[in-house]
């Protein structure tokens, strides 16, 4: 006994070892599995004894297997797993077989592989998974009945299976299992008798069980059902390398303030919505006044024309800000402005310093990709990360608010402008 405690402390010591390496990553890797189930050992027997009707297929009776174990995938394709199983091995026949009563524990260190993933039959939406396990494993055998009882055997071999996956939820899975456990090396019966053969006999075993998976950790999929939108054209047999390409031309051909210049050769990418440009980006003011003639008023006299005294570019500016036409963007996952958007939150700090009576207010916004909870908090930390650099430029805090509205909804959800457009942080005046 004292010997299975150590094994068992040890299970446990390596598990919360692995836990704390855990790295970050687009998935979760640990799960937690506990199952039970039925037994059939198969040899050896002494001449009487046997564990079933061997004139029927199934045979189901009472509980006799009960495992637990900690698994860890390495990536979405592979891993290992510790566990630690117990054994009643009884008569379960009906037919005549002498009764008999032993006793076996179990430890056990396995590769797992993702059979779905390595074969490619599972989808992004699929419930329905498959691994595969193998490997070594260490026992200790006690029979309880016959001429060695209470005496304990050391036996070891090796363990292999498959275990089918039903997921429930992102954090829950049923699954059942069928592994044969081979001892190299085993000199009682499985009925507890000593063997009469001089040679070490080999053991073999089926367990059969059905159990629950929890994953652990804080993602949105653990690696058994991740699916990397960005492989689903490997799945289509499509090239990589073109769609590599054609996402480089979306990206260099995006237009951020919507002027109708491509960004890479916009040298003033945060124009206002609706105001004429040339052909570098940079919005069209005839008169030289800091302000773009579309958002100059017409003259009191009727007629269209420019009028530098009607608006200034400081009133320009209050009112961009005022009607929330000032946003800061980001990429995706970050929440820090991306390099587009710096002239943005240098006109904002320059604004607020230049006007020390305004307030202003930082609402961050994301795009639909992820979960409600996990954009919310990224929206937040955006304003949050915001607002950091602005009170770093010596404005005062009271004047300057937060808040995380999460997903934004208001643009194309199926284009990628769309989605670039949802990324912000809208700056408004108070």
């Amino acid at each position: 006994m004292m010997k299975f405690t150590t094994i068992i402390a040890a299970f446990f010591t390596s598990y919360f070892a692995f836990s704390q390496s855990q790295t970050e990553n687009y998935y979760d890797r640990w799960s937690i599995e506990i199952a039970i189930g039925q037994n059939k050992p198969i040899r050896p027997f002494s001449q009487g004894y046997y564990s079933s009707n061997s004139d029927r297929y199934f045979n189901f009776g009472d509980v006799l297997h009960y495992e637990a174990g900690v698994r860890y995938m390495f990536n979405t394709k592979f891993g290992f797993k510790l566990d630690a199983a117990f054994d009643r091995i009884v008569n379960q026949s009906s037919n005549g077989s002498l009764d008999f009563n032993s006793h076996q524990y179990r430890l056990g260190f396995q590769g797992v592989v993702n059979m779905a993933r390595v074969l490619d039959f599972e989808t992004f939406s699929s419930r329905f998974g498959l691994l595969a396990h193998a490997g070594i494993q260490v026992s200790m055998f006690t029979p309880k009945t016959g001429p060695n009882k209470d005496v304990t055997e050391d036996n070891g071999g090796v363990i292999f299976g498959i275990t089918p996956q039903l997921r429930i939820n992102d954090w829950l899975v049923v699954h059942g299992d069928f592994s044969v456990i081979n001892n190299v090396r085993q000199h009682f019966n499985w009925d507890g008798s000593y063997s009469a053969q001089d040679n070490n006999l080999s053991g073999s075993m089926y367990n059969a069980s059905v159990g629950l998976t929890l994953y652990l950790g804080t993602k949105d999929k653990h690696a058994d059902w991740y699916f990397d939108a960005d492989n689903l054209f490997d799945i289509k047999s499509e090239d990589k390398l073109a769609r590599k390409r054609l996402d480089d031309i979306e990206s260099m051909l995006s237009d951020v303030d919507k002027d109708g210049v491509a960004d890479y050769l916009d040298s003033e990418n945060n124009t206002p919505n609706g105001v004429a440009v040339d052909s570098r980006g940079k919005y069209i003011d005839t008169n030289r006044n800091g302000v773009p003639d579309e958002l100059e008023r017409k003259m009191n006299d009727g007629k269209d024309g420019l009028n530098t005294n009607v608006i200034s570019k400081e009133d320009a500016i209050i009112s961009l800000i005022k009607n929330g036409f000032v946003n800061v963007f980001y990429d995706v996952n970050e929440d820090y402005p991306n390099n587009g958007s710096t002239n943005n939150v240098y006109y904002i700090i320059q604004f607020l310093r230049k006007y020390p009576d305004a307030k202003v207010k930082l609402v961050g916004y994301a795009d639909i990709r992820g979960n409600e909870r996990k954009n919310k908090d990224l929206s937040l930390r955006r304003a949050k990360n915001l607002y950091s650099v602005i009170i770093a430029s010596g404005i005062d805090p009271s004047r300057v608010s937060i808040s995380g509205n999460g997903l934004d909804k208001s643009y194309p959800t199926d284009s990628k402008i769309g989605l670039d457009l949802a990324r912000r942080v809208n700056i408004i005046l108070e």
